[in-house]
């Protein structure tokens, strides 16, 4: 038989097999077919176009031009929205199921939807140092331009799909963060076309007020249309550092130690059980040692982080040198670890060799076929949670997250928290403060887990050491809980201010469970 013929016959029994079965069986228990067959080859696809676009639209220098009508064209929506006498809420038309954000928001079928097609790079200021970007252009998108003229992100958020808009009014974190802070911190500028249909430009000494309540807002204070943000020159290569720690103690005092000293330019921690973690220390270079070079980007390495794990299980330290724009999304081709869980055997060295060029599946084509029951599967077993708190609680929390939920592995990330009037800043308003972000990605290994009531009982913890969470994640805090860990003093006076409590949902009503959304 011709290998036509057989991959023809295999075709044909899969797809009888799917009409025995049903489509829903197939893709709830054995989802990684339907992820092969189908996502995988679509991703790149994805992937292949808005990356041929993007970089065509660069070349060509049309993309501020282009820019200047599409804010035009936003601008037309919302006043027209207005002359028709509002009624209802507005938010952005981008379908929920592009977003990176697991949540489901209800809100897109009710509100009046304005389209924002706002997805290129505008401007590269060397001068100035700083990247001017539309909302929806991506981290992929961002680090492949930058790091081709030798400049790069002081933050740059790990997964390639994660856009500007989604890290202004969410927020973004990295390995660096120890030293810039979080996405937010290294803004120098916002555009937004406001619920008048205005077009206003904020900074810290222009319209600072509005400057610093748009991060975390999740939208609610207008339409962010551009963003600038700081750059800074960019090495070759990440000289990398491995080590071991055993004890929950000594992990917690090392990653500490490592997270203070500002001549580390990356850190970050993975724990793989309540009492051993892998630290990670970087620094950039322009010069490798060729016998420690890892390309680990290479589609038939192992995934990340069970790369890192092999030093765990070695019990050595190690030094290797990762290339800057791999070191930077080491953790997208396997979601960190969630793929695990979808492709059972991708991190196989046969499926890594014939197909790990294709991965990952993209998380909005996930999110698209996973359907009703995956959904409520995930949402009931399943954690994805980020909790930021303050570093000199980070092993009270690590106890907490093992308690409540024991997940691992465990993603560590610490950042620098200045003093500031938004949501977000240190309970001492005058004084900055290392933090760091516990990572929660799996299934939760605990008897007792419940979704509602295990994740309730972390964001009280969270609260009670004035800690944040992220909300891109499940929030199932009351209002008064909301505003509790939050601070919505500047929020909420420019919301009265700027007309956006008839044009906007308040951000408690537009991302947390207990609201209708």
């Amino acid at each position: 038989m011709s290998p036509l013929l057989y991959l023809g016959a295999l075709l044909v029994f899969f797809l009888l097999w799917i009409r025995v079965k049903g489509l829903d069986y197939v893709i709830v228990h054995q989802r990684w077919i339907f992820v092969c067959l189908f996502l995988l080859p679509l991703s790149v696809i994805f992937d292949v176009y808005y990356y041929a676009r993007a970089w065509l639209i660069f070349k060509m220098c049309s993309a501020p031009k282009l820019h200047d009508q599409r804010v035009r064209d936003i601008q037309l929506q919302v006043r027209e929205w207005r002359k028709n006498g509002g009624g209802t809420y507005m938010c952005t038309g981008r379908p929920g199921w592009l977003t990176v954000s697991l949540r489901v928001g209800k809100y897109k079928k009710t509100h009046k939807n304005i389209m924002i097609n706002m997805m290129d790079i505008l401007e590269v200021d060397t001068k100035r140092q700083v990247v001017r970007v539309e909302p929806l252009a991506n981290m992929g998108q961002v680090t492949a331009l930058l790091n081709s003229i030798g400049w790069t992100l002081p933050v740059l958020p790990e997964l390639d799909d994660l856009t500007v808009g989604g890290l202004v009014m969410g927020t973004g974190i990295e390995s660096s963060s120890h030293i810039y802070g979080l996405f937010q911190h290294i803004c120098v500028a916002y555009e937004l076309v406001l619920a008048d249909g205005s077009l206003v430009r904020c900074t810290e000494e222009e319209n600072s007020d509005l400057f610093h309540a748009v991060p975390w807002s999740c939208g609610t204070l207008g339409f962010l249309v551009a963003a600038e943000i700081k750059i800074v020159p960019a090495r070759s290569w990440v000289k990398l550092r491995y080590e071991p720690v055993r004890g929950l103690e000594n992990i917690c005092r090392r990653f500490a130690e490592a997270s203070a000293d500002k001549r580390n330019t990356f850190v970050e921690g993975i724990q793989y059980s309540l009492d051993s973690a892998v630290v990670m220390t970087g620094t950039m270079t322009d010069h490798a040692e060729p016998d420690k070079i890892n390309r680990i980007g290479l589609h038939f390495k192992p995934w990340f982080f069970k790369h890192v794990e092999s030093y765990l299980r070695g019990g050595h330290s190690g030094v290797e040198f990762v290339p800057l724009r791999q070191y930077y999304h080491r953790h997208t081709r396997s979601i960190f670890w969630e793929l695990q869980d979808i492709i059972p055997f991708g991190n196989n060295p046969v499926f890594r060799w014939l197909f790990g060029w294709m991965v990952p599946p993209k998380i909005s084509l996930l999110k698209l076929t996973q359907g009703e029951t995956i959904r409520r599967l995930y949402e009931q077993h399943h954690v994805v949670q980020d909790m930021l708190v303050p570093m000199k609680h980070l092993q009270a929390a690590i106890t907490r997250f093992h308690q409540e939920i024991n997940v691992y592995p465990l993603w560590l990330c610490p950042f620098l928290l200045p003093p500031g009037r938004g949501m977000v800043h240190p309970k001492a308003q005058q004084e900055e403060e290392l933090y760091v972000d516990i990572g929660a990605y799996g299934e939760p290994k605990v008897k007792h887990f419940e979704a509602k009531a295990s994740t309730r009982q972390l964001e009280k913890f969270v609260r009670e050491v004035h800690g944040f969470q992220m909300l891109y994640a499940d929030v199932y805090m009351d209002r008064e809980e909301f505003w509790e860990m939050f601070d919505g003093q500047l929020y909420h006076k420019l919301r009265a201010e700027l007309g956006c409590k008839e044009a906007f949902p308040e951000v408690y009503d537009k991302i947390c469970k207990s609201a209708r959304h």
